[in-house]
């Protein structure tokens, strides 16, 4: 695990704190976020085994992600994204209209409860991590085709889904799961999300080691 250190994610001036896990798939996600939105953050990493007064501080529960953004604390890696999308709204992570929004908000809920919640260390998993992968892996399989359907998930641009299934995508091989052939969309979908600048730079250090 790394230990606490600071680090900075793109070009925007801001203020902003993110104090971060960096194994952490919620943490992921609000990297991933700033990183795609060029907002310049200083990223706080924290172990397991080194509390951080700081973060302590600023939310005493010590919850990961927890954002700081002058007197502002916010925690919850949706609460955080929703947030930024709207303080930095370009490029957007959300549509404009508020019916292609609300199907997005719809979208994004099944993904956290349908995939996000058949991770094998996800918090409450009562599956087994043998049943959990599988069902996992035959899930995402049944939605090739959604997959392959337009340039990015359910939409001609990159949006906060995108951002949601790049960090799950990315873990795939540390939870023992190989897609089929049958399931060349998804993988052909991921290779494309991965090879974006925003999410190369979102990565931490053990996040790399994820994919050798």
């Amino acid at each position: 695990m790394d230990g606490p250190r600071v680090a900075e994610i793109g070009n925007r001036r801001s203020t902003i704190v993110l104090y971060s896990k960096s194994d952490c798939i919620a943490c992921h996600r609000v990297r991933l976020a700033l990183s795609e939105k060029g907002v310049q953050a200083a990223i706080v990493t924290v172990d397991d085994d080194t509390a951080n007064a700081d973060l302590l501080a600023a939310n005493p529960q010590g919850q990961l992600p927890t954002l700081v953004d002058r007197d502002l604390v916010l925690y919850d890696a949706r609460v955080i994204i929703d947030y930024l999308d709207e303080r930095y709204p370009h490029p957007p992570l959300m549509p404009m209209d508020p019916v292609s929004r609300a199907r997005v908000r719809l979208t994004l809920h099944r993904i956290e409860s349908e995939w996000y919640a058949l991770r094998p260390d996800a918090c409450g998993q009562t599956l087994s991590k043998q049943d959990a992968t599988r069902q996992l892996a035959e899930s995402l399989t049944e939605a090739s085709d959604v997959f392959a359907a337009m340039p990015y998930f359910f939409s001609d641009d990159y949006s906060v889904l995108d951002a949601t299934l790049a960090p799950l995508l990315w873990r795939l091989p540390t939870y023992g799961i190989l897609l089929p052939e049958i399931a060349s969309p998804v993988k052909h979908y991921a290779k494309r999300m991965f090879a974006r600048p925003g999410f190369q730079a979102s990565l931490s250090g053990i996040e790399r080691e994820m994919a050798q």
